[in-house]
Formats: structure tokens, sequence, C-alpha cells
């Protein structure tokens, strides 16, 4: 249980008894999107002592290349002897750790991936509500333990992986990173609802003038109805307050960021961990130009195989439903589809006339579905988020504020909304300085050895740069576009890097300068090629107006002019 968990509150009166039952109907625990205790360590029926086995060992047979003879010696097992939610989390982290292991562990990528992953492996994804590939569900939220005496998932230094695909340190520290981000800003999601919640009490009431129910929580705003001097002046106190605090919460999930150079090399993370990271979507240069085929077995006939070419993104942080909550419940609104190669874009489409599915839209497809569920019931119930709400309260304004007080404490509350976008902007900044530390600085790097130390002293075959004679995976993939790109390409990754700080901290003058230019940079495109993300999005372009569209949504001025 988090020490952050947030007791009832009476502020909102009635409303907060559906706030306290809201959470768990969407499995949001007191960790937040973690479970509320460490995930399963092992499956207990013996029947799965293969799959187990298997796993235990999978970094050393990715090690000594042999990993994809044993699974496919795995046989076929069959789902029906997983009994709780636990143990179906725990087979569909074990069965795309397989799956990852088997594409991405050989000199060149498989293409096919064989009946004993693909069978079952389709099956529990479709029962959790998850695309057959590795998440950020797969890779964190179910894949960590704690040595805490309280179970505090906020202490990174106590959490460990139960399983990675190279054994080093650097890889468990890599993913425990963001578990500790999910834990740490668990406490924030009540508080931030309740807050929301109480300023939009203002402008909605049932048609009959009674309470809302919990299933009409949040509620669409509506014209305000003359509210009282001191209920007006609670709710702006009390939404003040949340928006404060988000911003003290986001401060400290970037405390937690800036731990990952701790423990994680870059160079072992560029070239070891990050290409089994990857996905099969928008991998041509990677070696999948079809994606890959999920091999379900012979056909009825026996002359050819069941089943399908699927391009899925990889595992990645903007699978986070914190981060996409962040987003939601502020009012911040992404357009980018994400896409590194421009064509791909028109396969999202489907009509000339539609517009193109947004990457933040896409990837909640691979959240898990409850926590799906608790980000669209947000969208739909929320108003616009403190934006939208703020803004109708400044609609309003001449009904609303003729309170000198009031006044200045809405003066408080737009300050306070202000202060959070750009909390968050400089979030995403600290994650662009990693980005450019641990992949645009050694994608640029051409005389690396085939041999990379890890933190943990174990020498490792390297997995990418200029040593790794005949490899394909996503590595060399990126460090041959920056050998081969165009100067105007280098040239712009390089400024990149200096831009986003290859040393030093985020800086006001970061941001500020990012707002300057988010209008005009947004839904802007390089004609250029661009490194890949392991989801398979354009990666600094993406990341950069990710950024840029939170700082956008703090000026309000473009909603109410």
């Amino acid at each position: 249980m988090s020490p952050y968990e947030v007791p009832p509150q009476s502020i909102a009166g009635t409303r907060q008894t559906a706030l306290q039952a809201l959470l768990p109907r969407f499995d949001v625990t007191g960790n937040g999107f973690l479970p509320d205790r460490v995930p399963l360590s092992r499956l207990p029926d013996p029947y799965y002592a293969p799959w187990e086995s298997l796993i235990q060992s999978l970094a050393s047979h990715i090690q000594d290349n042999t990993v994809r003879d044993h699974i496919n010696k795995l046989p076929v097992l069959a789902l029906d002897r997983l009994h709780t939610e636990d143990e179906r989390r725990r087979a569909y982290l074990i069965l795309t750790f397989f799956a990852h292991g088997y594409i991405w562990g050989g000199a060149e990528p498989a293409d096919v991936l064989p009946p004993p992953v693909t069978v079952p492996l389709l099956q529990i994804s479709d029962i959790l509500g998850l695309p057959p590939t590795a998440t950020f569900a797969s890779f964190n939220l179910w894949n960590f333990t704690s040595s805490h005496p309280s179970a505090d998932f906020t202490d990174v230094d106590s959490l460990d992986a139960l399983h990675t695909f190279t054994g080093t340190q650097d890889e468990s520290w890599f993913y425990m990173v963001s578990v500790a981000i999910e834990a740490q800003g668990a406490y924030i999601i009540p508080i931030l609802l309740q807050g929301l919640d109480t300023l939009q009490s203002l402008l909605s009431t049932t048609p009959s003038g009674d309470e809302s129910s919990p299933d009409d929580f949040i509620p669409e705003p509506q014209p305000p109805k003359d509210p009282t001097w001191k209920a007006h002046q609670a709710a702006i106190l009390c939404a003040t307050k949340s928006l404060v605090e988000i911003s003290t919460c986001i401060a400290k999930m970037g405390h937690i960021l800036d731990k990952m150079h701790a423990k994680c090399d870059p160079h072992t993370f560029y070239h070891r961990i990050r290409p089994f990271l990857a996905g099969s979507k928008n991998m041509a240069a990677a070696g999948l130009p079809l994606g890959v085929f999920y091999d379900e077995g012979p056909s009825a006939e026996g002359q050819t195989r069941k089943g399908q070419y699927r391009q899925l993104r990889g595992g990645s942080n903007g699978q986070s439903s914190l981060i996409q909550f962040l987003d939601i419940i502020l009012g911040v609104e992404h357009s980018s589809s994400g896409n590194s190669q421009p064509e791909s874009d028109m396969t999202e489409l489907k009509g000339p006339s539609e517009k193109t599915t947004s990457f933040h839209q896409e990837v909640r497809s691979y959240m898990p579905r409850r926590h799906r569920e608790f980000l669209e019931y947000v969208m739909e119930h929320g108003g616009g988020g403190f934006r939208g709400v703020i803004s109708q309260v400044l609609l309003h304004g001449p009904n609303m504020t003729s309170d000198g007080d009031e006044t200045a404490g809405l003066a408080d509350l737009i300050r306070a909304f202000k202060t959070a976008t750009k909390a968050l902007a400089e979030f995403r900044n600290k994650h662009l300085q990693l980005v450019t530390r641990y992949i645009i600085i050694p994608s640029r790097q051409q005389s690396q050895v085939a041999v990379v130390a890890g933190h943990n002293g174990q020498a490792m075959a390297g997995y990418g740069g200029a040593g790794a004679k005949g490899i394909v995976n996503l590595a060399t993939a990126s460090t041959s576009l920056m050998a081969n790109g165009d100067k105007n390409q280098k040239d712009r990754i390089r400024h990149a890097g200096e831009a986003e700080g290859e040393v030093g901290d985020v800086t006001t003058v970061d941001c500020e300068e990012s707002h300057n230019t988010a209008r005009t940079r947004k839904g802007s495109s390089h004609q250029n090629p661009e490194l890949t993300g392991t989801g398979g999005t354009a990666l600094l372009p993406f990341l950069k107006q990710s950024r840029d569209e939170t700082l956008l949504a703090g000026d309000l001025m473009t909603v109410t002019d």
C-alpha cells in the first residue's frame, strides 16, 4: 500500500463517496495504476513449469544465442489453469518476454513467431484486452518486486525487476525507475479528481437539482446556477490546492527520473537493452518490413499455416496511464500520430476526409483494459479537464466574481493551473534530456566496440555500433541512419542534443522558449528520416511536440478568446 493514499475528505460532501467508489471500479489502487501488492513471481500450477523454467534462464539463453531453440521446443500450453487476475497477468508477462526475446534474440530479427508463444499469447491478450506484444504493463507494472518493509514502491532502491532480457542491473533499474514514478504519482489521482469535480460542481446540476449519482461523477459543465459565495470560494480553493499539489507531485516524479543515471549506463541501454523493447511497427530499417507473422499452427488442410502478419508498437513510457491521466485532467491535447514514416499515417485513415488517430489515443489500446476505460471515463465526464472548466468559469465570470477576494481566488487558480502545465512540460523536457543521453549521443558514436560493460561489471556481447558486424536491430538501424543520413539530419540532431541539454538540468528558459514556438511547431513535419522510438514514433519530433503541446495548454487565452 502506498504511504500517499489519500483519506476521505469532506469538502465535496457525498460526492466524495462517489470518488471513493470510482477508483476501485477501474482498478486504480492506492498505488495508482500499479497493483496494490507486488506482482506474482511464479505461476503456482506445475503445469506451467516449462514457462517458468525458461523465463528464469531467458537472459542466459539470449546471451548464448540459443533462446529461439528453447522457445521452439516449448509445448503449446492451455490457459484453463490460470484462475486469478494475477496469474493471467503473469502469463502475459512471460509470453511477451518470450515473444520479444525470440524476435530480437539473434543476429537478425525473426519475422515469424512460433505457435508455443503465439497461440497462448493471442488468447491471454484477448482476455486482458491488451495487444499480443510487450507493453508498459508487462515491462513495468507487473514486473517488479520490493524489499521495502512497508512496500513503499516509491523507493526505487528497494525495487527489482522480476525478469530482464540481459540479466543486467542496468535493465532492471531502467524498468524500476518507471515503477517508482508510477507509485509516486499515485496519491495525486484522487486529489485531482476531487479538485476538478468540486470546481465543476459550480457549473453543473442534474435536471432535478439533486446530487449527482456515482455514475454521473464529474458531469459535463452547464451554465452556472448562481452558487453561494462560500461554496464558490471553497470550490476554487479546493481546485487551486489540487493544482498546487500536482506541481509538487510532478517535481517528485522528476527527482526519481533524475536517478536513471545512477545505475543504467547509456551505452548498455542503447546497444543491449533498447533493441528488445522495440515492437514490429515502423521497423523496416531494423529488419521487419512486414512486421511479424504470428504463426498459429497448420491449417485444417495442413498445407498452409494459420496466422497473420502484425505490426505492433513496442513497450514505451508513452503507454503510461499516469502520464495520460495528467494530460487529460489538465486538459492537454495532443495531435501527433507519432509515426516515424509519413506513409504510415495513411494506414490509420479509414477515408480521405477522416482525421488521423493521435499516438496518445492509439496507445491507450496498449494499456490494461480497465485503466483505458478509466481514462475514457474521465475524458467523457471531465469537461475538458481543468483547462476546460476554468475556461467555463472565466466565460461566466460576471456572475461569479463579484467579490474582490473571490477575484483574487480566481487569479490564484489560474496561476496554479499554468504552473501545473509548466511542471508537466518540464518533466517531459527531462525525458528529452534522457533521450539525448541514452539514444541520440550513442547513435552518433560510430566507434563502439563489440563489448559493452554494464554497471554490474559483466562483459556483454555488443548488439550495436560499428563492432557489431552483421547484426540488425533497432540500435544498428539507428546508428546506420546517423552514419548515412544527410548533413541536415545530423546537424538537426546535433543541435537537438545541445538544445535539450546533454549536461545540466532543465531550465525555465527551456520551457519559455518552447512555449514561444509551440504553435508554429505543432503539426509540422520533417522531410528527412528520423530516429525511431521503441513504440515506432519519430523520436525527437514527437517528444518535442508533446512537450510543446503541454505548454500550450497553459495558455487559457486560446480557449476564452
